[in-house]
């Protein structure tokens, strides 16, 4: 019987050998294309191309970090590109807190832009919390705060200051330690100025009120609704002791 030979030049040998370099080829190239993100993108009204998830891959950029967020951002309205995702990313900030600031910011009617998210992120600020600050205020508490009254007796105060952030300052503005400080000065100022240390526990409104006249949140980032002198005790007698 007749050895089955087969040389290397026969169409056998060759079909094998193309089906084998196409499996390498379909595996090498669903190896570096996330067909099932492009799916589920084409799915959800992202428009992402095959030639961007590659061109993703070719930046050194994973895709999911892109398309996803993009995802969100498409379902919930907002009008958004990969290029500009990838370039946020690419300058070292988080997507996902820009596209997340975005959606909240629609839902409460706020006027935000994706450049102005994308700096605030990059100056370091987190943008969701600071849209979150700007729909609910929030309280600063200071620390207990002395003041010496004409008459030589310490008081000594603490204040809660309820802000709002302000979107268009939050790239340059100051943080809550300059609210604080600013705060800490205007007690001072007022109880010193006070001719017994008796006028300030009977009107301790009469501190907030002076400290709202000075406009504190004047170069801040915040916005001041209210100061809110929570406690109000009477230290040492300063006098005496000098």
């Amino acid at each position: 019987m007749d050895n089955f030979y087969l040389d290397e030049g026969s169409p056998i040998v060759m079909t094998v050998v193309i089906i084998l370099l196409l499996i390498f080829l379909i595996s090498v190239f669903l190896r570096f294309v996330p067909i099932g993100l492009w799916v589920t993108a084409y799915f959800s009204g992202a428009k992402v191309s095959i030639g961007d998830l590659i061109g993703m891959r070719l930046r050194r950029v994973k895709p999911a970090y892109i398309v996803n967020p993009l995802i969100k951002a498409t379902k919930a309205g907002v009008p958004i590109t990969t290029d500009q995702l990838e370039a946020h990313f690419l300058a070292g900030g988080d997507v996902n807190q820009v596209v997340d600031a975005l959606i909240a910011a629609q839902r409460a009617n706020i006027d935000l832009e994706f450049e102005q998210a994308a700096a605030i992120d990059l100056a370091g600020r987190n943008v969701f919390e600071a849209v979150q600050v700007s729909v609910n205020p929030k309280v600063i508490e200071t620390p207990v705060i002395a003041g010496v009254a004409m008459d030589g007796i310490e008081v000594k105060a603490k204040a809660k200051v309820t802000v709002r952030a302000n979107i268009e300052r939050l790239v340059g503005g100051a943080g809550e330690e300059t609210i604080i400080a600013r705060v800490g000065e205007g007690i001072v100022t007022t109880v010193g100025s006070a001719s017994t240390h008796s006028i300030v526990l009977e009107n301790p409104d009469s501190i907030s009120q002076t400290i709202l006249r000075k406009g504190l949140d004047s170069g801040t980032a915040f916005e001041i609704l209210s100061i809110d002198i929570a406690d109000v005790d009477v230290g040492r007698n300063i006098g005496a002791k000098l």
